[in-house]
């Protein structure tokens, strides 16, 4: 959860920002990337967690874009914005090529995939150890 609180940028004027409610701001990370994820029409959009399973992100998310084109503005808009919200630069692997594209925003690792790669790496089942992924409804984000 998190909440709006009403801050001034440089020309005065109030702009809402949203002010993470954990300590760590790793909750609103992952509200922003699911969020951005879903404007940006990504299509199968899974989180999985990796808290307490995983030293490299507390989560994982995963999703499509049609196609290679459309990978890479995602990606590339998503880490901007990632920047831009105060969470520091991200690490992005992959895009020159954009079949697969990952992105490390520390406590979370987004990988965007054309969807035959995606099949190919089945990643949701190598990283659900046993627990079924939560996959995000479109518009829900």
């Amino acid at each position: 959860m998190a909440h709006t609180h009403a801050v001034p940028d440089n020309s005065g004027a109030a702009t809402r920002k949203v002010l993470p409610l954990t300590k760590d701001g790793s909750q609103s990370l992952i509200d922003l990337v699911l969020q951005h994820l879903d404007d940006d029409q990504a299509q199968e959009i899974v989180t999985i967690d990796l808290e307490g399973k995983s030293s490299i992100a507390d989560h994982m998310v995963i999703a499509s874009g049609r196609s290679t084109r459309q990978v890479a503005a995602i990606a590339q808009k998503l880490a901007e914005t990632v920047k831009q919200a105060g969470y520091g630069p991200v690490r992005l692997e992959g895009l020159p090529a954009a079949d697969w594209v990952l992105l490390d925003a520390g406590d979370v690792v987004v990988h965007v995939f054309r969807p035959e790669v995606r099949t190919f790496y089945n990643l949701e089942r190598m990283w659900a150890f046993g627990d079924a992924p939560t996959t995000v409804a479109a518009g829900s984000a």
